[in-house]
């Protein structure tokens, strides 16, 4: 029989806390966005301060690792934080991450020195530390969402956590915008060929900002609770799990609920049977968060290597600017949207068909985009092609940029969850990687506006492998409590035969 304080959860009425765990849960993610994402244009000022020799273009062996070494942090904070969360408990792991957060942030902007090897190297290592406590808080932030959320509204609410990158996005490329007009106006440097030694101060400001709002919610992270699904299914302590309800979500619990729970997974981690019933799942979440990332943080890092060469000659915060306001942009009219497109209907229309329109339409974008690139597209600054470009973006967060986060916080039991959330999304990072390495590589160079066609074009090829993976093998968990997903994975390995009786093998479950 379910738990009565789990039944009560998933019928909870939204109350005020779940907006604030929103708010809470979704700082990491706002930080996440804000330190990727502020590191083109702070790229074009590092090229102007330190590398004015070489046209103001940072090398590719030094521009791929400084994008790369946060990526590759958050892969092992993935994993790392992941599997503490199951064994310790969301609560006792979900402050570290943010402390990491903070003070990699600050660790940035007082990178050491003012000489290139020193900077970088330091640059390089903060942000892979920042990196690891990125990666550590999204299985956190997504599984605290899920197993607070009733089942009606859940996925709205961890999308609505998710759209904090969004927002990431925007102010980090406005807080640049001013930082750099600032120091411009400041410095009346005219003199497009060479840079004034103050703009190294400008980076560093840009990059201390970021830590800023995680370090406000910090407070109330700490007053977090831990979650009732936890408490109950792998403490074991029920009791303990209705008071957390009675307090946080002002959910009367009747004295007389069970005071033990039902009995939880008594198999291991990646033995036989846990990959007999969950295998599919987890194989389903890490290729799509792999696929999508590919796509995802090749194309929003590095929007301006698709577009025609500014003519236009610029000083270095001119350059910044310049990069700021067009990453702005994007997020205000097609990024910001795609996230709450889908938290508006992610609860209507379901996970599994968002994340295959998604694909769907970000491919058919790439191909219109790439297939006639080298013809057209490279030698007009063309309405069509950013338009084009923009709806990619739109439809990577109305599609598997969001329903990825949100699909592994529901599929997996309690014990397992974050560590699974953890393992999908290290997956994600590594085709991240791939993909921000590759598209740098492709586009580096004398023949680099040629392989621009052939990068969209792959680009494209990687959605139509989205759709194939999400169609084949994500199961669909709208409307249904988590403790569903879990026994519906063990009847589909338990009762095979019921199944074939009833006729129905082949048939793929809601």
């Amino acid at each position: 029989m379910a738990l009565k304080v789990l039944s009560a959860l998933d019928s909870a009425r939204t109350q005020h806390y779940h907006f604030k765990a929103i708010l809470i849960a979704g700082m990491g993610l706002f930080t996440d966005a804000y330190d990727f994402f502020c590191i083109p244009p702070i790229l074009r000022l590092i090229g102007h301060i330190y590398y004015d020799k070489d046209h103001y273009n940072v090398p590719f062996g030094i521009n791929s690792a400084i994008i790369a070494l946060p990526i590759l942090g958050s892969v092992i904070g993935s994993m790392v934080s992941g599997r503490l969360g199951d064994m310790y408990g969301r609560k006792r792991v979900y402050g570290l991450a943010l402390i990491l957060m903070v003070v990699s942030s600050i660790g940035c902007g007082f990178s050491l020195s003012t000489s290139p090897v020193c900077v970088l190297v330091s640059l390089g290592f903060f942000r892979f530390c920042l990196g690891v406590g990125i990666g550590s808080d999204y299985p956190l932030s997504a599984t605290i969402m899920s197993e607070f959320a009733n089942k009606r509204t859940r996925g709205a609410f961890i999308a609505a956590v998710f759209s904090m990158q969004g927002l990431g996005i925007l102010v980090s490329s406005v807080v640049t915008m001013v930082v750099c007009k600032v120091f411009d106006a400041a410095t009346h440097h005219t003199n497009a060929d060479s840079t004034p030694q103050v703009a190294d101060l400008a980076w560093r400001i840009i990059l201390i900002i970021g830590a800023i709002p995680a370090a406000m919610t910090f407070y109330w992270r700490m007053l977090t609770p831990e979650t009732a699904r936890y408490t109950a299914l792998v403490e074991r302590n029920v009791l303990q799990a209705a008071r957390i309800m009675e307090k946080v979500l002002d959910v009367p619990i009747a004295e007389d609920a069970e005071s033990s729970p039902n009995p939880s997974p008594s198999y291991p981690l990646f033995s036989t049977e846990f990959l007999c019933r969950h295998g599919r799942d987890l194989f389903s979440c890490a290729a799509s968060w792999f696929l999508v990332d590919v796509v995802f943080y090749s194309s929003n890092l590095f929007p301006s290597k698709f577009l025609p060469p500014d003519s236009e000659t610029n000083n270095a915060f001119q350059d910044a600017y310049k990069v700021a306001r067009f990453q702005a942009l994007f997020a205000v009219c097609s990024t910001i949207p795609g996230y709450w497109a889908t938290v508006i209907l992610i609860d209507r229309i379901g996970r599994v068909k968002i994340q295959i329109m998604g694909f769907f339409f970000m491919a058919i974008c790439l191909f219109a985009a790439g297939i006639p690139y080298n013809r057209y597209w490279q030698n007009n600054k063309n309405v069509g092609f950013l338009f084009l470009y923009g709806l990619t973006f739109f439809f990577s967060n109305f599609g598997p940029n969001t329903t990825t986060f949100i699909v592994p916080a529901e599929l997996f039991p309690a014990r397992f969850r974050t560590t699974c959330h953890g393992i999908s999304g290290a997956f994600g990072k590594v085709g991240a990687i791939i993909g921000t390495v590759g598209v740098l590589r492709a586009t580096d160079g004398n023949h680099g506006r040629m392989r621009k066609e052939a990068v969209l074009i792959i680009l494209g090829g990687v959605c139509v492998l989205g759709i194939l993976v999400t169609y084949l093998f994500t199961r669909e968990t709208k409307g249904r409590s988590l403790e569903e997903n879990e026994n519906d994975n063990q009847d589909e390995t338990e009762g095979s035969v019921t199944s074939v009786e009833l006729g129905l093998l082949g048939h793929r479950r809601p």
